[in-house]
Protein backbone atom coordinates (compact mmCIF):
# COMPACT_ATOMS: atom_id res chain seq x y z
CA UNK A 1 0.00 0.00 0.00
CA UNK A 2 2.92 2.58 0.80
CA UNK A 3 3.90 1.75 -2.81
CA UNK A 4 0.38 2.77 -4.77
CA UNK A 5 0.50 6.40 -3.25
CA UNK A 6 4.27 6.53 -4.47
CA UNK A 7 3.27 5.34 -7.88
CA UNK A 8 0.00 7.43 -8.17
CA UNK A 9 2.52 10.20 -7.29
CA UNK A 10 4.98 9.61 -9.86
CA UNK A 11 2.76 8.80 -12.66
CA UNK A 12 0.48 12.33 -11.67
CA UNK A 13 3.70 14.57 -12.42
CA UNK A 14 4.47 12.66 -16.01
CA UNK A 15 0.62 12.59 -17.04
CA UNK A 16 -0.18 16.56 -16.63
CA UNK A 17 3.20 17.26 -19.26
CA UNK A 18 1.19 14.98 -21.52
CA UNK A 19 -2.35 16.84 -21.15
CA UNK A 20 -0.37 20.04 -21.45
CA UNK A 21 1.06 18.95 -24.68
CA UNK A 22 -2.36 17.45 -25.68
CA UNK A 23 -3.70 20.99 -25.00
CA UNK A 24 -1.16 22.33 -27.04
CA UNK A 25 -2.10 20.61 -30.16
CA UNK A 26 -0.52 16.71 -29.72
CA UNK A 27 -4.02 15.08 -30.36
CA UNK A 28 -3.20 12.17 -32.19
CA UNK A 29 -0.21 10.90 -30.15
CA UNK A 30 -0.67 12.42 -26.77
CA UNK A 31 -4.56 11.81 -26.92
CA UNK A 32 -4.41 8.30 -26.76
CA UNK A 33 -1.54 7.77 -24.54
CA UNK A 34 -3.40 10.27 -22.32
CA UNK A 35 -6.32 8.21 -22.74
CA UNK A 36 -4.90 4.84 -21.73
CA UNK A 37 -3.32 6.11 -18.43
CA UNK A 38 -6.59 8.24 -17.70
CA UNK A 39 -8.20 4.81 -18.07
CA UNK A 40 -5.93 3.44 -15.70
CA UNK A 41 -6.20 6.04 -12.96
CA UNK A 42 -10.11 6.38 -13.20
CA UNK A 43 -9.77 10.15 -11.89
CA UNK A 44 -10.88 13.39 -12.46
CA UNK A 45 -8.26 14.37 -14.62
CA UNK A 46 -9.89 11.49 -17.05
CA UNK A 47 -12.65 13.72 -16.73
CA UNK A 48 -10.76 16.55 -17.88
CA UNK A 49 -9.52 14.34 -21.00
CA UNK A 50 -12.58 13.03 -21.87
CA UNK A 51 -14.06 16.70 -22.49
CA UNK A 52 -11.26 17.32 -24.41
CA UNK A 53 -12.43 13.92 -26.80
CA UNK A 54 -15.74 15.19 -26.60
CA UNK A 55 -14.96 18.41 -28.04
CA UNK A 56 -13.57 16.70 -30.73
CA UNK A 57 -16.66 14.61 -31.18
CA UNK A 58 -18.47 17.61 -30.84
CA UNK A 59 -17.21 18.57 -33.54
CA UNK A 60 -17.66 15.98 -35.67
CA UNK A 61 -21.07 15.81 -35.11
CA UNK A 62 -20.77 19.81 -35.80
CA UNK A 63 -19.70 18.67 -39.28
CA UNK A 64 -22.63 16.04 -39.57
CA UNK A 65 -24.67 18.86 -38.43
CA UNK A 66 -24.11 21.58 -40.56
CA UNK A 67 -26.92 21.81 -43.21
CA UNK A 68 -24.68 22.78 -46.17
CA UNK A 69 -23.28 18.96 -47.01
CA UNK A 70 -26.62 17.52 -45.97
CA UNK A 71 -28.11 19.91 -48.37
CA UNK A 72 -25.55 18.96 -50.90
CA UNK A 73 -25.83 15.49 -50.58
CA UNK A 74 -29.91 15.26 -51.70
CA UNK A 75 -29.52 17.81 -54.55
CA UNK A 76 -26.83 15.07 -55.82
CA UNK A 77 -29.12 12.30 -55.20
CA UNK A 78 -31.93 14.16 -57.08
CA UNK A 79 -29.43 14.79 -59.64
CA UNK A 80 -28.64 11.37 -59.82
CA UNK A 81 -32.47 10.63 -60.06
CA UNK A 82 -32.81 12.26 -63.20
CA UNK A 83 -29.66 10.65 -64.60
CA UNK A 84 -30.94 7.01 -63.69
CA UNK A 85 -34.01 7.73 -65.25
CA UNK A 86 -31.66 8.26 -68.53
CA UNK A 87 -31.22 4.86 -69.35
CA UNK A 88 -33.70 3.19 -72.45
CA UNK A 89 -34.70 -0.61 -73.04
CA UNK A 90 -36.68 -1.78 -76.27
CA UNK A 91 -38.00 -5.32 -76.98
CA UNK A 92 -39.03 -5.83 -80.45
CA UNK A 93 -41.64 -8.97 -81.11
CA UNK A 94 -43.51 -10.18 -83.77
CA UNK A 95 -46.98 -10.38 -82.65
CA UNK A 96 -48.97 -7.94 -80.42
CA UNK A 97 -49.69 -10.32 -77.31
CA UNK A 98 -46.05 -11.57 -77.08
CA UNK A 99 -45.05 -7.49 -76.80
CA UNK A 100 -47.84 -6.87 -74.30
CA UNK A 101 -46.49 -10.05 -72.40
CA UNK A 102 -43.15 -8.34 -72.21
CA UNK A 103 -44.28 -5.54 -71.00
CA UNK A 104 -45.58 -6.90 -68.30
CA UNK A 105 -42.86 -8.45 -67.32
CA UNK A 106 -40.56 -5.71 -67.61
CA UNK A 107 -42.42 -3.48 -65.32
CA UNK A 108 -43.34 -6.41 -62.90
CA UNK A 109 -39.59 -7.50 -62.83
CA UNK A 110 -37.55 -4.16 -62.05
CA UNK A 111 -38.24 -0.55 -61.55
CA UNK A 112 -38.76 0.90 -64.94
CA UNK A 113 -41.54 3.00 -66.17
CA UNK A 114 -43.35 1.98 -69.46
CA UNK A 115 -42.78 4.98 -72.05
CA UNK A 116 -44.68 3.39 -75.31
CA UNK A 117 -45.01 0.97 -77.77
CA UNK A 118 -43.86 1.68 -81.26
CA UNK A 119 -46.30 -0.65 -84.23
CA UNK A 120 -43.39 -0.62 -86.62
CA UNK A 121 -45.47 -2.62 -89.65
CA UNK A 122 -45.41 -6.38 -90.73
CA UNK A 123 -46.31 -7.57 -87.61
CA UNK A 124 -43.33 -6.11 -85.09
CA UNK A 125 -43.89 -4.36 -82.31
CA UNK A 126 -41.67 -2.46 -80.11
CA UNK A 127 -42.20 -1.57 -76.37
CA UNK A 128 -39.91 0.50 -74.52
CA UNK A 129 -38.73 1.38 -70.86
CA UNK A 130 -36.91 3.53 -69.15
CA UNK A 131 -35.40 3.99 -65.89
CA UNK A 132 -31.60 3.02 -64.39
CA UNK A 133 -29.14 1.57 -66.27
CA UNK A 134 -29.56 -1.62 -63.82
CA UNK A 135 -33.02 -2.13 -63.57
CA UNK A 136 -33.42 -1.52 -67.70
CA UNK A 137 -31.28 -4.39 -68.00
CA UNK A 138 -33.04 -6.61 -65.74
CA UNK A 139 -36.61 -5.64 -67.09
CA UNK A 140 -35.51 -6.45 -70.84
CA UNK A 141 -33.87 -10.07 -69.86
CA UNK A 142 -37.23 -10.86 -67.67
CA UNK A 143 -39.23 -9.10 -71.54
CA UNK A 144 -37.12 -10.98 -73.57
CA UNK A 145 -38.11 -14.18 -71.68
CA UNK A 146 -41.48 -13.90 -71.44
CA UNK A 147 -41.95 -12.75 -74.90
CA UNK A 148 -40.08 -16.08 -75.85
CA UNK A 149 -42.22 -18.09 -74.25
CA UNK A 150 -45.73 -16.75 -75.84
CA UNK A 151 -44.64 -15.54 -79.38
CA UNK A 152 -41.50 -14.53 -81.34
CA UNK A 153 -38.99 -12.47 -80.37
CA UNK A 154 -36.86 -10.23 -82.50
CA UNK A 155 -34.60 -7.87 -80.87
CA UNK A 156 -33.90 -6.37 -77.14
CA UNK A 157 -31.67 -3.25 -76.52
CA UNK A 158 -30.21 -1.00 -74.18
CA UNK A 159 -28.70 2.24 -74.16
CA UNK A 160 -27.48 3.06 -71.52
CA UNK A 161 -27.40 7.23 -72.15
CA UNK A 162 -29.15 7.69 -75.03
CA UNK A 163 -28.32 11.75 -76.60
CA UNK A 164 -30.42 14.35 -76.09
CA UNK A 165 -31.32 14.28 -80.11
CA UNK A 166 -32.58 11.05 -79.96
CA UNK A 167 -35.12 11.55 -77.69
CA UNK A 168 -36.78 13.13 -80.51
CA UNK A 169 -37.89 10.07 -82.39
CA UNK A 170 -39.43 8.68 -79.24
CA UNK A 171 -43.10 8.35 -78.82
CA UNK A 172 -42.53 10.17 -74.83
CA UNK A 173 -41.77 12.89 -77.13
CA UNK A 174 -43.98 13.36 -80.01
Amino acid sequence: MADEPKKGGKKNDPVQPELDSVEEGGLAQGDTAGQEKDARKGNSKGNKNKGESSGEDGGKSEQSGSSSPKKEKPEKEQTMADVQMIALGMIETKGLVGAIEAADAMVKAANVKLIGKEYIGGGLVTVMVRGDVGAVKAATDAGAAAAQRIGELVSVHVIPRPHSDAEMILPSAK
